[in-house]
């Protein structure tokens, strides 16, 4: 399969929308500084995304970019598709020369696993990517918690031990 940086930096970056947009209008400075991805590409994406209708630009003073459609609705199908890019693990592009001007053996192997990547990402929204991000998130924190007990535990008995 070919999903090249342009289609993850989509996905991406249209999460970090999704996960800071109740916040108002999400800006893609503060995206490319986040994600790590640059300013420029994230503004070509960006064009492409509202033309497809996914995201919507809000100008001026606070402007940025929020959702077009619903959280629920937006699949990481669509994302990939918006940007232009293909899903595609076949050698051909789908054109059946795999072999000169003939296709290969397996051509249709190739062609049914396209089929079924796109059903996998057309079944995934980014409401799921959104729940699943904040999922990981809190367990990290009460990780992290659970650690600062146990760290300050331990730092109190050393001190009590060595007071003694």
């Amino acid at each position: 399969m070919r999903l090249t940086t342009k289609g993850r930096f989509a996905v991406t970056a249209m999460l970090d929308l999704a996960m800071r947009e109740e916040g108002g209008p999400v800006t893609l400075a503060g995206i490319s500084e986040r994600q790590s991805i640059s300013l420029s590409y994230l503004e070509q994406l960006f064009g492409k995304l509202r033309r497809a209708e996914l995201v919507d630009s809000v100008r001026g003073p606070g402007g940025g970019y929020t959702l077009a459609k619903q959280i629920s609705d937006i699949t990481v199908a669509d994302i990939i598709v918006a940007v232009d890019e293909p899903v595609d693990a076949t050698q051909c592009g789908g054109r059946e020369n795999c072999r000169g001007s003939q296709r290969c053996m397996t051509h249709d192997l190739w062609t049914n696993l396209n089929v079924t990547i796109f059903d996998y990402l057309s079944k995934v929204s980014l409401a799921s990517l959104v729940e699943e991000q904040h999922t990981k998130e809190q367990q990290a924190k009460e990780t992290s918690v659970v650690q600062d007990k146990r760290d300050s535990c331990s730092s109190s008995h050393a001190a009590v031990g060595s007071a003694l």
